[in-house]
């Protein structure tokens, strides 16, 4: 695995800011989804950015 891939076993500790719920990988779009909250964080260089200033509302 290079150090640009998201590793899935991160998903373990990670929750959404906002909501404090579990969050969904989506490998395509390289995000981390919160159904609850609404919002999809980017992944960059394999790291998550669980800031909310850089999550996108989804539709």
């Amino acid at each position: 695995m290079s150090d640009t891939t998201f590793d899935p076993k991160m998903l373990e500790a990670l929750v959404c800011p906002m909501s404090q719920t579990t969050l969904r990988y989506d490998a395509d779009a390289q995000e981390l989804v919160s159904e609850r909250a609404n919002l999809a964080f980017p992944i960059r260089n394999g790291i998550p950015v669980m800031l909310m200033d850089e999550a996108r509302k989804l539709d």
